[in-house]
């Protein structure tokens, strides 16, 4: 079940409304079959692993929690991750790992075959792995307190609105507003429609409309001039960001309204002066997440340049990894691990890299960073090496001049809206920049919002980018 799909807009408001009509102490179990459903609407079986997951760490937080030698709860720990890491291992990187052992040992001469295991991806796995993982690290470290309710612990791991592509919310966050009754808000309902319209403007209108167009260019890239295919690249550029943008948008709007809360993912990440503050402000969840449980842990800043620099880029690679098992996105992470320590290095040396008040520094930092990102998806988009390497290829060598390509005058136009609409946003979350305004401005934003949504929508249905990690 996809937000941009009308069986979600029939279960959204079921759910909605029959948690405000059952008591308080039965509208966790009713949020909890919504949660089921809601997932398995994709594949029955992907409930199996969602279980095990829970159970695991809900039993593995008990036992760490209930033996006082560090020696045992490390053994549960390391239980734990073993499990979890190993599931996610078998469905999403057993292959690229069996990729590189045989070729490692043709290098070698030696002939190496590994059983082939087709196994679809269950959705959202990497999602509510981190999220699980993250509450029983901090019952580890003494963070956390063991939920003694299993109910509420598996309420936790598959909250509907952010189960399958986050935010990766913290247990102390989020279980407290799962737990805590709530009663209808007009801020809350406002609020809360006031997101999901917009989620569903920027995913159905800009990031499907942009597809097209980038699915033709990096299909044939050999096809096109060099500035056809610096807009396809800018155009990938703004599409994953209103689609990953528009699911987290929608996800804190249908959480908002039942009361809940969810982390902000999302900060007008193309308006960074520097890769540092692109993380700051792009999936944050997963940013603070690495942070907070590889980064701290192998030593933050508290080492020499060089460990941290070796940190950073360890960091930056596993989250390359993290998206998908292939090269491409390990070597999207390393570039952007890279050019984190490339830049602190200028910044200490020779500190032109300013990400302070808006002026020409900061406006050319924005720029450059905008430029790194957008070569850096590239990586992220190919299919393989070979097609990103084609890119490339295409970029540089293809700068004959070729008839004029003309797109979508109506795309550019919602495309230069939204543009224009995040630069107002800097900062700012949707929903509380738009309530300020009078209300003639808010009923126009609205009015062109389901204008675009009803007449310009793009390919029908289409799958969130984020849905295949």
């Amino acid at each position: 079940m996809i937000f941009n799909s009308l069986p979600f807009l029939i279960f959204l408001p079921i759910v909605v409304i029959t948690y405000y009509l059952l008591a308080p102490k039965w509208r966790w179990i009713m949020l909890l079959a919504a949660s089921y459903l809601f997932y398995m609407w994709w594949n029955p079986a992907y409930i199996i692993l969602i279980l095990f997951s829970t159970l695991i760490n809900f039993y593995s937080s008990h036992a760490i929690e209930r033996h006082s030698s560090k020696q045992q709860k490390k053994k549960y720990l390391y239980l734990c991750l073993i499990t979890n890491l190993g599931i996610l291992f078998v469905f999403k990187y057993y292959g690229l790992f069996t990729q590189a052992f045989m070729g490692i040992a043709d290098i070698f001469g030696v002939k190496a075959h590994l059983p082939f295991l087709n196994l679809l991806l269950p959705v959202g796995i990497s999602f509510y792995t981190f999220q699980t993982l993250s509450y029983t690290l901090n019952v580890y470290f003494g963070k956390q307190k063991a939920e003694k309710h299993l109910g509420y612990f598996a309420l936790f791991v598959t909250f509907f609105p952010q189960l399958v592509a986050g935010p990766i919310e913290r247990y102390d966050r989020l279980a407290p507003q799962l737990k805590t009754p709530h009663y209808p808000s007009y801020e809350n309902f406002s609020n809360g429609f006031r997101l999901i319209l917009f989620g569903l403007f920027i995913k159905m209108v800009i990031a499907d409309n942009l597809a097209p167009y980038v699915e033709e260019i990096y299909s044939q890239p050999a096809a096109y001039n060099t500035f056809h295919l610096m807009a396809g690249l800018g155009f990938y550029s703004f599409q994953i960001y209103a689609d990953f943008y528009g699911y987290s948008t929608i996800a804190l709007g249908s959480a908002l309204l039942i009361g809940v809360n969810l982390m902000d993912n999302f900060k007008t990440p193309y308006l960074s002066a520097s890769i540092r503050e692109f993380w700051r402000r792009w999936h944050i969840s997963l940013s603070t997440w690495f942070r907070d449980y590889v980064y701290i842990p192998l030593g933050g800043n508290r080492v020499k340049w060089s460990r941290w620099a070796l940190n950073i880029f360890i960091v930056y690679t596993l989250s390359g990894l993290w998206h998908g098992a292939n090269w491409t996105f390990l070597i999207w992470g390393s570039i952007f691990g890279l050019m984190f320590i490339i830049e602190r290095f200028f910044y200490e040396r020779f500190g032109i890299i300013s990400t302070q008040k808006w002026g020409i520094r900061r406006i050319f930092g924005v720029l450059i960073t905008f430029v790194v990102v957008t070569l850096a998806w590239i990586f992220f988009r190919s299919s393989s090496l070979s097609n990103a390497l084609s890119m490339f290829e295409a970029l540089w060598n293809n700068t004959a001049l070729a008839d004029p390509w003309r797109p979508d005058p109506f795309m550019m136009f919602w495309l230069g809206l939204f543009i224009i609409l995040d630069i107002l946003l800097f900062n700012n979350r949707f929903d509380q920049w738009c309530s300020k305004k009078p209300l003639w401005l808010r009923w126009t934003i609205y009015t062109l919002l389901i204008f675009g949504i009803t007449a310009f929508s793009g390919i029908d249905n289409q799958p969130f980018i984020y849905f295949q990690f």
